[in-house]
């Protein structure tokens, strides 16, 4: 299932996450498989069982697994990886163009204004509010 580069730069858990990232975009494991139990991947692998267990905390951190109490890890629906990445990447887009304001002269005020407007603006609006027009 798995080949580990043992003398590449990149450590081993970051390889069984990109591996498994793999293994899941390409559908090779289908949505709500389980995963390999941590004890049983070490063994075959011959990696420490922390090496795995890092490894499957950082997919369910990205968003690519879930795990169950007493159960395992299991593979998560494409659709929810899909919306955690993309909101990983405007997470990030948001935080460099906040930085980028702040360091031009914005501040937290003015940040906080823009942030209650264009919720105000997604949510509706004053004009569409329901609870002036609907009584």
């Amino acid at each position: 299932m798995f080949e580990l580069d043992l003398r590449s730069r990149l450590p081993i858990y970051e390889q069984l996450v990109e591996r498994f990232k793999e293994l899941i975009i390409s559908e090779v494991l289908k949505v709500d498989e389980k995963l390999p139990s941590v004890r049983t991947l070490s063994k075959q692998l011959t990696i420490n069982p922390n090496t795995i267990q890092k490894s499957y905390r950082e997919l369910e951190r990205q968003g690519y697994i879930y795990s169950i109490k007493g159960k395992g890890s299991f593979v998560m629906s494409s659709e929810k990886i899909t919306n955690s990445e993309k909101l990983a990447n405007i997470k990030k887009e948001l935080a460099k163009n906040l930085s980028e304001a702040i360091y031009l002269g914005m501040d937290k005020v003015e940040i906080i204004d823009m942030v209650s407007e264009t919720e105000r603006l997604v949510k509706g609006g004053e004009g569409n509010d329901c609870s002036k027009e609907c009584k």
